[in-house]
């Protein structure tokens, strides 16, 4: 009990201390990583079954095309493996795989990972209900804490699992840099499957993030009512509007919450200055096209093993693998 509320100390530390550093930056930013409590999981729950949020089921169509294929890529001779995902989430996409994979009696390890201990939480309830023979161990945590430890496999092949389009929260530099670490981590013969989301119809990717309904604009919203809660922030929500914009150049997805009046916000008895319409940066969601995603690969010490895309093109699932 006391290590439980040891952790929640730490981990609100951080979470301060990200606010604090960040609103006090010439341009102001919050991570998106602080989205996720446990009402920001409800709201993430509820923007995935979006008409308007194209990305879930393009990725769902692509693991129920292609779950056998994905199987024998992985093991191809049924040996044993590592199966660790980043951003675990709720598993939806993931239990397509799981289900195959114990279906053919290939023997593996599913280590899921997410920042959030409440999906973790969730994840691991259902799991032993759908699938009660399944080997696996969740580990709340932040992606980077995770990657010194996939050296220490036992000699089993490492499969990394980063789906959802996750890799288009990172900047271009952040992109190259969490890929090419993860590459140093693994040994000759592992495998990266990287969920990317690609570009289209500019009308259509600004859609997914700025519904009719709100609830896009709710996900970012509960990030100041997080603050609030947590951090004593005073916030008024009624003061900041949710603002997508999408760049079909460098195709960016950026959300931020403006001021729409001159107004003080108090946190840890610190105050922050907010001019008229100034923004607090709160997420970026990157479209690749294959070829940049390709690139992107090769100069992170990876070769493309497969690419495979959902019905409407929208989407595609990379496998990578580590060259002897």
């Amino acid at each position: 009990m006391f290590e439980t509320i040891e952790k929640e100390v730490v981990k609100n530390k951080q979470f301060l201390s990200d606010v604090l550093k960040g609103l006090s930056a010439e341009t102001k930013h919050i991570s998106s990583k602080y989205f996720y409590d446990k009402k920001g999981d409800e709201i993430f729950q509820q923007i995935m079954h979006m008409d308007e949020y194209y990305l879930t089921n393009a990725e769902l169509d692509i693991f129920k095309s292609n779950k056998c294929e994905i199987a024998k890529i992985f093991s191809p001779d049924k040996e044993a493996f590592n199966l660790i995902e980043f951003g675990a989430g709720d598993g939806l996409k993931t239990k397509i795989l799981l289900k195959e994979l114990l279906n053919h009696e290939i023997p593996f390890d599913y280590v899921p990972v997410d920042i959030s201990q409440n999906a973790l939480d969730q994840l691991n309830s259902s799991l032993k209900e759908e699938m009660p023979n399944l080997s696996f161990q969740g580990i709340q945590g932040d992606y980077f804490e995770v990657l010194s430890r996939l050296k220490e496999s036992n000699g089993k092949r490492n499969v990394i699992l980063f789906l959802g389009s996750n890799i288009g929260n990172f900047t271009n530099e952040e992109a190259l840099a969490f890929t090419s670490d993860i590459g140093t981590k693994l040994n000759a013969g592992d495998l990266l499957l990287i969920g990317v989301d690609l570009k289209k119809d500019p009308r259509k990717i600004l859609l997914a993030y700025n519904d009719p309904k709100g609830i896009t604009a709710e996900f970012n919203y509960n990030l100041l009512r997080r603050i609030n809660r947590e951090l004593g922030g005073n916030f008024n929500i009624d003061t900041f509007e949710h603002h997508p914009t999408y760049d079909p150049v460098t195709g960016e997805c950026k959300s931020a919450l403006l001021s729409n009046i001159e107004q003080e916000v108090v946190i840890d008895d610190e105050t922050f200055h907010f001019a008229q319409w100034e923004a607090i940066h709160t997420e970026i969601s990157r479209k690749y096209s294959v070829k940049q995603l390709h690139k992107l690969a090769r100069k992170s010490g990876f070769s493309i093993k497969a690419d495979l895309f959902d019905t409407n093109q929208y989407f595609v699932d990379s496998i990578w693998e580590i060259s002897p």
